[in-house]
């Protein structure tokens, strides 16, 4: 399952495999077009594993923290939140294939997107029977402590 990839998703032409060697936490923020606080914010709620360290106590990332990385960023552009996106990971990292927790999870999204665009629709319809009830410029003034003429 690609999650990184899709319409209106680019991390600055970044593969995976464009590059070699280790990575700084800014070097990998910017690879993948988030910031560095994010990807510590990562590391603390397990999404990313804890990194190698220098002598100094410098993270260094590799290939496999950028292809993560952007797993989780693909993830995140479908709608799904941090728990789930773990849940995915931990499947992923048994090396089973993501796709059928995936399925389900995307399946209630999709659900949830449904009904969020009804609810919307009716909001929609609420505000377009209260525009049409509008007197129009010869709106008297409304009465003190409402926004709506007598009668509205």
């Amino acid at each position: 399952m690609n999650l990184e990839c899709g319409p209106g998703f680019s991390v600055h032409g970044m593969r995976v495999d464009r590059f070699a060697g280790q990575l700084t936490v800014g070097q990998l923020a910017s690879r993948t077009g988030v910031r560095a606080d994010t990807v510590r914010y990562y590391e603390r709620e397990g999404l990313l594993p804890v990194p190698q360290r220098t002598e100094g106590e410098h993270r260094r990332y590799g290939r496999t923290d950028v292809d993560r990385l952007l797993f989780i960023r693909g993830a995140q552009r479908l709608g799904l939140r941090l728990a789930e996106i773990r849940e995915l990971l931990a499947v992923r990292d048994t090396g089973v294939c993501a796709c059928e927790p995936a399925e389900g999870l995307l399946q209630r999204h999709v659900a949830e997107i449904e009904m969020e665009m009804e609810r919307l629709a009716a909001l929609r319809a609420e505000l377009l029977a209260m525009l049409a009830s509008m007197p129009g410029p010869d709106c008297p003034d409304p009465l003190p402590g409402t926004w709506c003429p007598p009668g509205l």
